[in-house]
């Protein structure tokens, strides 16, 4: 399997759920703009969210994934699809203790979260309801990310990365024609987020039975290899949550804004997962696998030089989305967002936090590169003290920037924190040797300057020529949107081209 065509596949099922995730989110400004209720649904989902990271695509298959590599290269599927229904067990077992708890405990999680929900008369109660509708999302989500992370060790990349789709189509679906029944209409999204995590695992198992790894979930406390699943997973979960915290201060500092802060840094924040999930999240899945294929196998050239080919590939197409969000981001949120009851004011405040937000993408997509490297050597230990760095860094830029820029300063010490990060994780990696960087960096980068600096010179005379981003109808907005990006695009891979770049300088064979 050639890795980059790989990656063009995943990337275009990530980017599938991700459009529609914009489409979830202008239904969700059109229906629900971002006031009260929004700022609620925000909160409470954010939690389960939250947790899925940590438990599902953070700690979990962080440590998961390279022990079920060493199966599969060392012990073959039979021992591997017995481990895989032991992990299963247990996993399960966890999930529904600590989803039980978490919804007996919602009143405390959400002050924890939004305190500052609680100078509102009922802004911290229609919290704490949607709070306990959507927890069990992450027992759900959960259980499919264990699918996803085996089918992506069999190296069938496309299923798991086109799965969070099914989410996003039952939030819409749910949207328009469950709210209208409920009372208060934003609980329907809240039901619709559990429906949608039915949907993913559902859709996962008939993949997983093709190739021979849907297991019965079997309970055995003493199962040694899931003893190291767990072990390993207690450093992860560590490392994981510091990530996850600095997002919850983060949001908790929103909470004592003014109304609408928390929405208006979450319109934002779907933004730039845009790119990030396309790029960052299909890079890491990609990567997490083959190095740890390689590792298991011995091979460090191989493992070094992969991981160089990842991280040129984030540069070709992360910086040029880091630019490009920041260059154009009044039109694409006027484009999607604009009408109902979002409001111009809603524009504004969103635009500066998608700017703030920029600074820190290519930092972020860095991020999904570079980590995979640690965890595929089962070196959980580092990215954790990096984390634990990156949070105070990030929670006194929160103390420093709030004050001078009010919610964009919010978004702006995120940014920076994962530059902050992504710097600290490739120091790490060229001290210990494990990254040696092939020949050829510094005109691959001189290259790519001329290339971006010309794209974003397009895009802001596009953008100031074709105007009337807050005045016009959607339909016109969207197709002088269309052209902008267009216009962006082409100049971007034109550049490249005639300077000599092609796609088959970056193939690269899967490890199997």
């Amino acid at each position: 399997m050639n890795l980059l065509k790989a990656l063009a596949r995943t990337s275009s099922m990530t980017m599938i759920s991700r459009v529609l995730g914009l489409v979830r989110e202008v239904m969700n400004a059109n229906l629900f703009g971002a006031g009260v209720a929004m700022d609620a649904f925000n909160v409470a989902f954010m939690l389960p969210n939250l947790f899925r990271r940590v438990f599902a695509e953070g700690a979990f298959s962080q440590a998961f994934v390279p022990i079920l590599a060493e199966y599969k290269a060392q012990r073959g599927d039979d021992a591997a699809r017995e481990f895989v229904a032991y992990v299963a067990g247990m996993l399960a077992f966890i999930l529904f203790v600590f989803t039980t708890v978490c919804i007996v405990a919602a009143p405390v999680l959400v002050w924890l979260a939004a305190s500052g929900f609680a100078h509102e008369p009922g802004k911290l109660a229609l919290t704490v309801v949607l709070t306990r509708i959507t927890f069990p999302y992450i027992f759900l989500i959960s259980l499919s990310s264990l699918t996803g992370s085996i089918l992506n060790t069999w190296n069938r990349f496309s299923i798991p990365a086109f799965t969070p789709a099914f989410l996003n189509i039952a939030m819409i679906g749910g949207g328009y024609l469950l709210s209208p029944y409920f009372d208060q209409p934003i609980i329907a999204l809240a039901v619709s987020v559990l429906i949608g995590g039915l949907l993913q695992l559902g859709f996962q198992l008939p993949y997983l039975w093709q190739i021979k790894m849907l297991a019965r979930p079997r309970l055995q406390f003493d199962y040694p290899d899931v003893g190291r699943v767990m072990r390993q997973m207690g450093p992860a979960i560590f490392g994981v949550s510091v990530t996850q915290v600095s997002l919850l201060l983060n949001r908790t500092f929103a909470s004592y804004l003014s109304d609408g802060s928390v929405s208006w840094i979450g319109y934002a924040d779907r933004l730039m997962e845009l790119p990030a999930g396309v790029l960052g999240v299909a890079l890491g899945t990609i990567l997490l696998p083959g190095l740890a294929k390689l590792k298991a196998s011995g091979q460090e050239e191989e493992y070094s030089a992969m991981l160089d080919w990842g991280l040129r590939l984030c540069m070709l197409l992360a910086l040029p989305a880091t630019i490009a969000l920041a260059v154009i981001a009044q039109p694409v949120i006027a484009s999607l967002y604009l009408g109902g009851a979002f409001h111009v004011k809603d524009v504004v405040m969103t635009e500066r936090s998608l700017t703030a937000y920029s600074v820190g993408l290519l930092g972020l997509i860095v991020v999904k590169v570079l980590a995979p490297a640690y965890y595929a050597r089962q070196d959980i230990k580092t990215p954790v003290k990096i984390g634990l760095a990156t949070l105070l860094v990030t929670q006194l830029l929160n103390l420093a920037l709030i004050w001078h820029f009010n919610v964009a300063g919010l978004a702006l010490a995120l940014g920076l924190g994962a530059c902050f990060n992504a710097g600290l994780l490739l120091t790490g990696l060229l001290r210990r040797g494990v990254y040696r960087p092939l020949a050829g960096w510094g005109v691959f980068t001189r290259k790519l300057l001329i290339a971006v600096g010309s794209m974003a010179v397009v895009l802001w005379l596009c953008r100031v020529g074709l105007g009337g981003w807050l005045t016009d109808a959607r339909l016109l907005r969207l197709g002088k949107l269309a052209v902008l990006v267009s216009a962006g695009a082409t100049t971007y891979f034109a550049a490249l081209y005639l300077q000599g770049f092609r796609p088959r300088d970056f193939s690269r064979r899967a490890v199997q």
